[in-house]
């Protein structure tokens, strides 16, 4: 019997992932109590990041081969700085593995892809009453950013906002954007 501590490997996700991640994400509806806004499939989900046109990136943690966090994130751009960003859309750890810094590792290894990829910032959103991830964000040295208010365009809206383009109209998308 060893008694060296079991180490704890961040990598990147693959195609072959994607159930792990699907159970992540449900895992984090759950505990937003937003689990009726579930609309993926493992199919479309493996298409949508790992497919042609990836729309974001997912890093997992493993303890011992067993994933207990991950992280999902994708690239941003701030005109005022010109240089790209990172947006960690989450970063979920496990209820019985958090309280061993595997969420502060996770935030980390994002921190330096952001650093290497030349990034200006990493951002993220958290639900006002998530107390215990606020003091988290807080003690990683996060600030704020209270003088802004998060707008969404979903389902109906978005679908008449895009059909007002002549763009759509015309056919000149083609699925670019």
């Amino acid at each position: 019997m060893s008694d060296s501590k079991p180490d704890l490997v961040i990598r990147s996700a693959t195609r072959a992932d994607v159930g792990v991640i699907a159970q992540f994400i449900r895992e984090l509806a759950e505990y937003e109590r937003r689990a009726h806004e579930i609309a993926f499939t493992e199919e479309s989900l493996g298409q949508a990041l790992f497919g042609e046109r990836p729309g974001a990136e997912v890093v997992l943690a493993e303890l011992d081969g067993v994933e207990v966090g991950y992280a999902l994130f994708f690239s941003t751009f701030s005109s005022f700085l010109g240089k790209p960003g990172i947006y960690l859309e989450e970063v979920i750890v496990r209820p019985a593995m958090r309280g061993r810094g595997i969420g502060r590792r996770l935030f980390a290894h994002v921190a330096a892809l952001a650093t290497t990829r030349g990034c200006a910032r990493l951002e993220w959103s958290v639900l006002d009453w998530n107390e215990s991830a606020i003091k988290f964000y807080e003690g990683l040295g996060a600030q704020s950013q209270s003088e802004w208010t998060v707008y969404r365009l979903t389902g109906a809206a978005l679908e008449r906002l895009a059909e007002a383009s002549p763009a759509t109209r015309g056919g000149l998308l083609g699925g670019q954007t």
